[in-house]
């Protein structure tokens, strides 16, 4: 049964709280835009360290000290940034005043709509903490309903927000566009769907939505530590990745980049997947199908025989990818009990056996360290990175 939707899905006063707007990306270069670009560039440096005094972010940033007064001053005003007192400096003259990024003014709604009858989201401040978690089920919930299902998802987590909402991210599953249009989400029923409109109209906020893996790759990419030339490999209902290369998410001609799920590994057949081929990676690796052919084994042997076999086509999958693109790390998301070991090594040993290993013994292949938050923390950088220009 489809999850009842309620008045909570439209917006209530407590949920109509100012945010900060970037400039558009296809906008020509104005002053406003300068100036947006200018207020990223204070922001990110503040976002990392955070503790700099006004003359700091001058001299990091290069623009002038009038300027970066001129910057300050309206982030303050915003809310954004907070001073936090006088530096102890035995320098001859008026100590200088700190700044940061005020960090808990603000709060995030993540969400991840990626688990198998499971829609996930959670509140976090400005540096990922997590500070709110909320989940619906969702067995068999498809189509329209599925939407009304992430409307009130999102609707219960901005209510509970302790601060400001800065904007709401969503991982999802299938291919999305960089408009935040679900192109294709079979396991969801969803196709050519303007998801991302859908939820900012309902939700009165600024919404990004994007594939689920791009955002677990988010996340490592600023969390996890993941190198600049990297895959991250999604495992759950289906088999995505997010491909990084230069520090940069290759999104593809169709924004289809990273799409392994429905990649034909080996010729000597398998199982019917629902795309109508015959032996996908998904038919060896999506979690439904692996824990199903596990269920049906005898003993440990028999097991470990069986996740070998599911690492072996993924490394399949992976080897021309990390061969061609030179990629340093490959990193793996989904069920810890399930991937890691025998399925990891045996992903690894193939990769290596079908490329070519450098001196350093080819790339480096792990499990991600950030848990099932992955995807939730990815999708809390994509709405620092759309709204404050900071990752």
């Amino acid at each position: 049964m489809a999850p009842e939707v309620t008045s909570a899905t439209q917006p209530s006063p407590a949920r109509q709280r100012r945010f900060a707007s970037v400039a558009r990306q296809d906008a020509r270069l104005t002053p406003e835009r300068a100036r947006s670009h200018n207020r990223a560039l204070v922001l990110q440096e503040l976002y990392r360290p955070g503790n700099l005094s006004r003359a700091d972010l001058a001299r990091a940033v290069g623009l002038t000290r009038v300027t970066i007064s001129d910057l300050v001053a309206d982030l303050i005003e915003e809310g954004l940034v907070v001073e936090l007192g006088q530096r102890a400096d035995s320098r001859p003259g008026k100590p200088a005043t700190l700044l940061d990024i005020n960090r808990s003014g603000f709060s995030i709604v993540a969400l991840d709509l990626s688990y198998d009858s499971l829609f996930r989201g959670v509140v976090t401040d400005l540096d990922g903490v997590v500070l709110v978690r909320d989940q619906l089920s969702v067995p068999g919930v498809t189509g329209d309903a599925a939407v009304d299902a992430v409307a009130q998802l999102l609707a219960r987590l901005a209510d509970r927000a302790p601060a400001a909402i800065l904007g709401v991210g969503v991982g999802s599953p299938g291919i999305v566009d960089q408009g935040g249009t679900v192109l294709s989400a079979p396991n969801l029923g969803w196709s050519d769907l303007p998801l991302q409109t859908i939820l900012a109209e309902r939700s009165g906020l600024p919404v990004t939505v994007a594939n689920d893996a791009n955002a677990a790759a988010l996340a490592e990419r600023t969390f996890g530590g993941v190198q600049d030339d990297s895959i991250l490999v999604r495992v759950g209902r289906g088999v995505g990745s997010g491909l990084i290369v230069g520090g940069t998410l290759v999104q593809g001609a169709h924004s289809a980049a990273g799409e392994l799920g429905h990649v034909v590994v080996g010729t000597d057949g398998g199982e019917l997947c629902a795309c109508g081929k015959v032996g996908c990676l998904e038919t060896w690796l999506a979690i439904p199908r692996l824990q199903s052919r596990l269920e049906g084994v005898a003993d440990d042997a028999a097991r470990a025989v069986a996740l070998a076999a599911a690492g072996e086509r993924l490394g399949i999958a992976l080897a021309p990818v990390v061969g061609a693109l030179n990629l340093a790390e490959v990193v793996l998301s989904g069920p810890l009990d399930t991937l890691d070991g025998t399925l990891l090594a045996a992903t690894a040993d193939t990769i290596r056996a079908r490329t070519m290993a450098d001196s350093h013994g080819g790339p480096t292949v792990r499990m991600t360290t950030l848990g099932r938050d992955i995807v939730v923390l990815g999708a809390a950088v994509m709405v620092l990175t759309g709204q404050l220009g900071v990752s």
